[in-house]
């Protein structure tokens, strides 16, 4: 079994023989085996233990157990007690929950602390064969089917090649005692149904079924690279960045093989559910126009291309008095400044600032976003339009026309849709003495 471990350590590039790696050590078999496999392999080693105070006298018991362990065996001990029901009921989340955001939250410290490089946990062959099962009767892809992963970050998992059976083994030729968890003898835990029945079962219809759901985890974990590699490169072929915003190209996303599952891992990382992501790709062929939610994303489907951005809080309208520097509630800022004309002036021609009569202006002037029946009459026209139906002019997507802002004067009159166009009746005229200057800043 050693040498099985340490083949395994190697070739999963798990542990450096000159640092620092810590042990998960409950007290159980599989941790006790883990500590004591590490310390005749030659790694330096130290244990840490928590004590979750949920089984009583049982709780006090494994701490006692482990500090005992410790000491035989010359290994330094970090114990941590938490209050775990208490931390579950302030936090609203399951007691299981509670306890792993707490262990991992300990552990990941503590490593920092002592400088360790890794934290060692006792997951073996057979608790990755129960995760796969699970994985399965709950609806999985290709990573469910990798099951436990050797290393995820700083967590690694040296046991994962070996099975329980020859766990027990190798304690009972050292003689060495551990102790048992009673909450693991009964069935309330779903992963213990599986463990006393479901795997039972299997067996009972193949006796090699652990090692051939192993092998199969395996190769999945190499597909998955395979499968990872792949869907980068559809990535890059289909997806684009631009203004703040993604765009998925149609056109390009149709040439992808297979298609709705390229769609589907573009979308997942935005929050979009497979359900959104069936639809999504079933109305991108002629629903222009329409917008899926999710999480902190909106989707439109526009013109043969989907456009993904974050949500943001609308601009709350803000009144402006007078002349002078306002603050919105996005952190952008607008100014308005007053200006004689003269001779050399030249009216600047940035898309965020603009120049107007300031005689044909009344304040208060209000900042706010465009609103449905808002009209203006286009810089250069006589006659007015919907400002809606300019935007769809000027090719505006659904996302761009609920953020535009206008501003109004003291009539409610629109005289600038911000960044797009002056209002023609505040236009500078040759008559013009006073300008009237607005710039908005990001």
């Amino acid at each position: 079994m050693l040498s099985k471990i340490r083949g395994f350590i190697q070739q999963n590039h798990l542990l450096s023989p000159d640092s620092l790696h810590l042990v998960a050590l409950s007290g159980g078999a599989d941790s006790v085996a883990l500590l004591c496999v590490l310390q005749e392999l030659g790694f330096r080693v130290e244990a840490a233990h928590c004590n979750f105070h949920l089984r009583g006298e049982e709780s006090c018991r494994d701490s006692a157990f482990v500090q005992r362990l410790c000491i035989e065996r010359g290994v330094p001990l970090h114990l941590a007690h938490f209050e775990t029901l208490d931390y579950a009921n302030l936090h609203h989340v399951s007691v299981e929950l509670a306890a792993r955001s707490l262990r991992y939250s300990y552990f990941r410290q503590l490593c920092r602390d002592l400088d360790a490089e890794t934290v060692c946990v006792a997951h073996h062959r057979d608790d990755n064969v129960e995760t796969v099962l699970m994985n399965i009767v709950r609806g999985t892809g290709l990573r469910g089917l990798c099951g436990i992963r050797p290393k995820n970050g700083i967590v690694v998992r040296p046991l994962l090649c070996v099975c329980r059976q020859e766990i027990l083994d190798y304690l009972s030729s050292r003689q060495q005692s551990y102790v048992t968890d009673s909450t693991n003898l009964g069935d309330e835990a779903m992963r213990n149904r599986y463990r006393h029945h479901v795997v039972p079962l299997l067996r009972q219809l193949n006796p090699g079924v652990c090692e051939h759901i192993q092998s199969m985890s395996e190769r999945m974990s190499s597909v998955a690279e395979l499968y990872s590699a792949a869907i980068a490169a559809a990535r890059e072929r289909v997806l684009s960045q631009c203004d703040g915003h993604w765009i998925v190209s149609l056109e390009n996303l149709r040439r992808e093989v297979a298609w709705p599952t390229v769609l589907y891992e573009l979308l997942k990382g935005y929050g979009f559910s497979p359900s959104q992501v069936s639809l999504i790709g079933k109305a991108a062929a002629g629903q222009s126009g329409r917008i899926f939610h999710a999480g902190s994303y909106d989707l439109l489907i526009d013109r043969g291309r989907l456009i993904i951005e974050r949500c943001t809080n609308p601009i709350v309208p803000v009144c402006l008095p007078e002349c002078g520097c306002y603050v919105l509630s996005d952190g952008r800022r607008i100014r308005i400044a007053t200006k004689q004309r003269t001779a050399d002036f030249i009216i600047p021609r940035e898309k965020f600032t603009v120049c107007m009569d300031a005689e044909k202006v009344r304040f208060p002037l209000t900042l706010r976003v465009a609103a449905e029946g808002d009209r203006f009459v286009p810089f250069g026209m006589r006659g007015s339009k919907l400002v809606s139906d300019f935007l769809t002019d000027i090719k505006q997507n659904l996302l761009e026309k609920r953020r535009q802002l206008i501003l109004c004067d003291a009539d409610g009159t629109v005289i600038w849709v911000v960044g797009q166009r002056l209002d023609n009746r505040v236009r500078v005229e040759k008559s013009t003495v006073t300008l009237l200057q607005i710039s908005l800043q990001h």
